[in-house]
């Protein structure tokens, strides 16, 4: 492998663990990330799975009690907040910020480029060539389009893939345990909640507080609501902002209308167990997102390896994204080195690996969403979603990736609860 280069177009998760596992193996890389300033402060929670840890060990990352919050118990919380079903499912729940700051510190400076917003890859013989809207360019062996949901690699191959939206959006918030009452932190730290209004789905769990802070009384509270948003018109006014612009696809935290998170503050009163109530009340600036997804039919286009999010956008209910981006770099890095030297035959490998777990995953994740749907759905997916709507489902398939492990349909392996 020596004297390889790598270009990597994203400098998130998935193209730092990208990073991190090619230089394992001796590859000279170069991450180049579209935002000038570092990415610390961006997204919120994170589950965590086994399989995130075994490729966060091969990346040179001492997996430690301090990486995230253990929770042992699921809990289902009712109108009044009382717990009515509660699963044993020990799981470690940390935050975006908590693992992108441990993958930073192991790239070193001179090879991470801020600022640098990709304009398209060109591919000529045995060499491919990013080029970048400065007008600068740089060629090497291999390029990893990690760029996430909006990826310009992907965009340039599949011009005509669609994000498809969801019919929901996911309002989401942090919220300080000191500020938390001490009674709703009782029915809600050390677990992983739900709250089911009908139709909707709102959840949480503890993570790390600021400066990743583990410390009991200085820990963060992440919470996630799934709501219904019919896409023309609902969701349209949402992504509508204080000027009249509609923002395509998002819309920044601040840019949200006062009105727009005050109709989400009632209703979070007239639907929600109390101490989720107490937690939307809390949040100073929620924030919400419309659910997408997406699929590629390839992940490997000549010397391009495509990765994570940019290769497959996957509902939330899974708690995978993270995982899955890491998996895929595991497997480029593995399936590489295996080609030894070829680098078409490594991600042709690495392809037929990772496309069949990344199909399986997306339609995972919509059977779990299928609920929040309108009724005018087709029955078939009608007949899902009742099945996975009750609370021995939501609990035990949430966040979960046993259907993987084992196997098993997601819509045959009820939880028991007691």
């Amino acid at each position: 492998m020596s004297g390889r280069t790598a270009i990597v177009i994203g400098g998130s998760i998935a193209g730092l663990l990208a990073a991190l596992l090619l230089r394992r193996d001796g590859w000279t890389v170069d991450v180049f990330e579209r935002v000038q300033t570092g990415l610390t402060g961006r997204g919120a929670g994170i589950v965590t799975h086994p399989e995130l840890f075994e490729v966060l060990r091969s990346a040179g990352i001492e997996v430690t009690p301090e990486l995230g919050v253990q929770v042992q118990t699921r809990r289902l919380l009712d109108r009044n907040g009382d717990c009515t079903a509660e699963l044993d499912m020990p799981q470690v729940v940390t935050s975006w910020d908590r693992l992108y700051h441990e993958l930073r510190r192991k790239l070193p400076d001179d090879h991470y480029h801020n600022g640098r917003i990709l304009e398209r890859i060109d591919a000529k013989n045995d060499v491919v060539t990013a080029r970048f809207t400065d007008g600068g360019s740089i060629s090497a062996d291999l390029l990893v389009a990690a760029d996430g949901f909006r990826s310009v690699c992907r965009s340039q191959f599949f011009p005509t893939l669609p994000l498809k939206y969801a019919g929901y959006i996911a309002w989401r918030g942090l919220v300080d345990e000191a500020l938390i009452s001490v009674e709703a932190r009782t029915g809600l730290f050390e677990h992983f909640a739900f709250s089911l209004p009908e139709g909707e789905q709102m959840l949480g769990y503890p993570v790390a507080g600021v400066n990743n802070d583990m410390r009991v009384g200085h820990r963060r509270y992440n919470w996630v609501w799934y709501r219904p948003a019919d896409e023309h018109v609902t969701l349209r006014n949402l992504l509508t902002d204080q000027s009249g612009l509609v923002h395509e696809l998002s819309i920044a935290p601040p840019l949200i209308r006062p009105d727009i998170v005050a109709v989400m503050r009632q209703a979070s009163e007239d639907n929600l167990s109390w101490q989720f109530q107490e937690l939307v009340g809390l949040t100073a600036q929620p924030f919400f997102q419309p659910v997408y997804d997406l699929e590629t039919e390839r992940m490997a286009i000549g010397r391009v390896a495509i990765i994570g999010d940019a290769a497959f956008v996957v509902r939330p209910h899974v708690g995978a994204g993270v995982t899955k981006a890491a998996q895929d770099a595991l497997s480029l890095a593995v399936n590489l080195g295996n080609a030894k030297g070829d680098v078409r035959s490594g991600l042709l490998a690495f392809e037929r690996d990772r496309l069949p777990v990344g199909k399986r995953i997306v339609a995972q994740a919509r059977h779990l969403g299928a609920y929040m749907r309108p009724q005018s759905d087709p029955p078939e997916q009608q007949r899902v979603a009742e099945i996975l709507s009750g609370p021995d489902a939501v609990m035990r398939e949430t966040a979960s990736l046993a259907f993987l492990r084992s196997g098993i349909p997601c819509d045959s392996n009820r939880a028991s609860i007691r």
